[in-house]
């Protein structure tokens, strides 16, 4: 189909709007990636030289370390405990005799609509009245709770393409439901399970507002150290820090996107 020059001059404009708002949001981030690799410990430009001193400080320091450490375990004991869960919740919204569907699924939901802020505020009350304050297994429920959401909108996203009569022929064949889980629905919803887990790990591995009403001295993360720690001092180990977040967000999506199209 032959264009016109409107129809081409409002495609630049989208073109050229996606670009702005593409650089708008990635600007931060290059700035973030550039500074952590400046010879000098200020934050101001031009560059006039380049190292890798800054990662060398991240990588020798204990304090780092240790706040990597934790981040590392909470986030993998977030995906251990919110992937099975997130899982099981989403078969459950997708029974069509499950009265209340609607309503369940928008409170399942509500960790991920309402301002981590709240979210955060209640959490600390509740676990204060059962002593899971500053406390590991505190804080792996308390950025469960946040992840959990993610398990279920992936989840429910590739239920949708699951042809019910295979269920249904499997059940008039004599399969049990354990089987007929294992053999039909697992290979289908396989590729939405590990992806609510990847978003699971980086929900967590981010995570820094339940982190600071939750933890206490001894759970310091890797974003609650930057945090902390930019408040007194801004040095470019901070953006050291920072870089090895956002490329653990890259792989991360990448991952993410290559299950997406494995399953289409």
């Amino acid at each position: 189909m032959r264009q016109t020059p409107a129809s081409r001059l409002g495609h630049f404009g989208l073109g050229l709007t996606a670009a702005l708002v593409l650089a708008f949001l990635m600007a931060p981030l290059i700035v973030i990636v550039l500074f952590s690799f400046k010879d000098s410990g200020d934050f101001t430009f031009p560059i006039t030289g380049w190292s890798l001193k800054w990662y060398r400080d991240f990588f020798t320091s204990p304090t780092w370390m240790a706040a990597l450490q934790n981040s590392l375990i909470l986030a993998v004991s977030t995906t251990l405990l919110a992937t099975p869960l997130g899982t099981m919740a989403a078969l459950g919204l997708a029974a069509p005799q499950l009265p209340g569907r609607r309503l369940i699924s928008a409170f399942l939901l509500i960790p991920m609509i309402a301002p981590v802020v709240i979210v955060g505020v209640g959490m600390y009350f509740v676990f204060s009245m059962t002593g899971l304050t500053a406390t590991f297994p505190g804080l792996i429920l308390g950025h469960t709770s946040l992840a959990v959401p993610f398990v279920v909108v992936t989840v429910s996203a590739v239920l949708t393409g699951l042809d019910r009569r295979l269920l249904w022929a499997a059940a008039s064949m004599g399969a049990p439901p354990l089987l007929t889980f294992r053999k039909v629905t697992l290979p289908v919803i396989l590729p939405g399970i590990a992806s609510g887990a990847l978003f699971s790990f980086a929900t967590s591995l981010d995570e820094v507002v339940v982190t600071m009403f939750l933890a206490g001295p001894g759970q310091r993360t890797l974003p609650r150290e930057m945090f902390t720690i930019a408040r007194d001092t801004l040095t470019p180990t901070i953006a050291a820090a920072a870089t090895v977040l956002i490329a653990a967000s890259i792989v991360l999506l990448i991952a993410s996107s290559v299950l997406g199209r494995s399953n289409r």
